[in-house]
């Protein structure tokens, strides 16, 4: 499972294991799986889809501006304004 938090400057909102999380980040939107390779990206103003298992449908977020970053503790969002 991927290690998935949210955070704006206001708070914590998520802190769990997930499936896989689509990100939209400025080139585009991206996923992000269980093992995947460290990097970051912006993020443009739109929807993260949050995917709690393989065929589940997804929950999604709104939220506005801000950093993704993957690492090896899983994916971290920096949103400016969610929800």
């Amino acid at each position: 499972m991927l290690h998935f938090e949210l955070v704006t400057p206001e708070k914590l909102l998520r802190s769990e294991s997930v499936h896989m999380v689509v990100v939209p980040g400025t080139e585009g939107d991206f996923g992000v799986l269980e093992g995947h390779a460290p990097f970051m990206s912006t993020i443009r103003d739109g929807v993260i889809s949050v995917y709690t298992s393989a065929n589940g449908q997804p929950e999604t977020i709104a939220i506005k501006g801000g950093f993704a970053e993957v690492n090896d503790k899983g994916l971290t969002v920096l949103a400016e304004h969610a929800g």
